[in-house]
């Protein structure tokens, strides 16, 4: 197929960059910044993850003791990430143990 427009080609091409832009299907990033999570609150679809990315200049250590979907991530470092995937549902509890001003209540739901 030969195209035209150099613009039609450059649109087609970025279309088919866009799934991988995104992230995975059902994969929910949370930016860490300035000692804050990027949200208060977010609700997702059980089985799916949150990227906990570090975008701060300091260390932090998300955690979340909650009944539903308990984890630690431990030490992140800044400009680091880690996936945390939600299995059960129900609200989690997620806070920084180093920060504990920082806190994001996850509702895990269908």
């Amino acid at each position: 197929m030969k195209l035209r427009n150099p613009s039609t080609a450059l649109t087609l091409s970025l279309l088919a960059l866009l799934p991988a832009l995104a992230g995975e299907p059902g994969e929910h990033t949370v930016n860490q910044k300035d000692k804050e999570f990027s949200q208060t609150e977010i609700t997702i679809k059980p089985g799916e993850k949150i990227v906990f990315q570090n975008s701060d200049a300091v260390t932090h250590n998300v955690f979340s003791n909650s009944k539903i979907n308990p984890f630690h991530i431990k030490i992140q470092q800044p400009g680091s990430s880690s996936t945390v995937q939600f299995a059960s549902e129900g609200v989690t509890e997620v806070r920084c143990a180093i920060h504990p001003k920082m806190k994001l209540m996850v509702t895990v739901k269908k």
